[in-house]
């Protein structure tokens, strides 16, 4: 694993392959492995980069700093680090917020987006449920997540793959749940008509933490934007059904 320091905090990452540079932005808790068969696929023709964000993975894990706004902050900032020409970023979860705030912020410096099962502005409002999710992960961390997790995968996924995401949350620092209450309040909705870089949604079509209408409302709002939907696939898309993933990528990169 490569690192980098970026806005005073060191970060990890795993830079494969050559071409056209893909930066893949995990979500809440895990780590750049999920994004394992990607890389394997596409660093035949691409420059793959697979980022481990601020208290996840190898990265550090500093004391401040787990809002939206602060890791869209790091992403620009790791763009620039990597001296990356117009990178594509591929967020998942709520990493899909990252991308559309990074660009937001740097229209210039990302060539494109591609949230994955994003939720963006889904959890909005949602301050009791948030809380209870909080207060649970607080009295009991490893059962709360070894009964909320399975919900992220489609009915019958592989048991080990599971519990191989468990495993990836439990080793974050838990100081990432801020995230959760900052989504309860996180709506760009109405920013969403001033990005200006391509932006392609991917979402799982049995994804049942967010929706498909979720995405297929803010491609509505963002000039351009189009959508794909993988069959059969839950909220983990790329690691759910990756073959069909992979040539929806591919077919988004085209």
């Amino acid at each position: 694993m490569a690192r980098t320091t970026v806005n005073g905090i060191t970060l990890s990452y795993q830079d494969l392959g050559s071409g056209r540079p893909l930066v893949f932005l995990h979500g809440w808790g895990t780590g750049g492995r999920v994004w394992d068969a990607q890389a394997a696929d596409l660093m035949a023709d691409h420059r793959v980069i697979t980022l481990d964000w601020r208290g996840c993975g190898g990265s550090d894990r500093p004391a401040t700093g787990y809002t939206i706004a602060d890791i869209a902050h790091d992403v620009v900032g790791f763009v620039d680090a990597l001296e990356l020409d117009r990178p594509v970023l591929i967020g998942s979860s709520i990493a899909g917020a990252f991308t559309i705030e990074a660009a937001l912020a740097a229209p210039d410096r990302i060539g494109a987006i591609i949230p994955v099962d994003a939720g963006i502005h889904h959890f909005c409002g949602m301050r009791e449920a948030m809380g209870k999710l909080l207060a649970d992960l607080r009295a009991d961390r490893a059962g709360t997540l070894a009964d909320f997790v399975p919900h992220w995968y489609r009915p019958g996924a592989d048991a080990a793959l599971i519990e191989r995401t468990v495993r990836q949350l439990l080793d974050s620092t838990s100081l990432i749940d801020q995230l959760i209450l900052d989504q309860a309040g996180y709506d760009p909705r109405p920013r969403l008509g001033g990005i200006r870089v391509p932006t392609h949604f991917l979402h799982g079509e049995q994804d049942t933490e967010v929706p498909l209408p979720v995405a297929q409302e803010c491609v509505g709002l963002i000039p351009g934007a189009r959508l794909t939907v993988i069959e059969g696939a839950g909220h983990m898309s790329q690691q759910d059904r990756p073959e069909r993933f992979n040539q929806a990528l591919r077919e988004v990169l085209r």
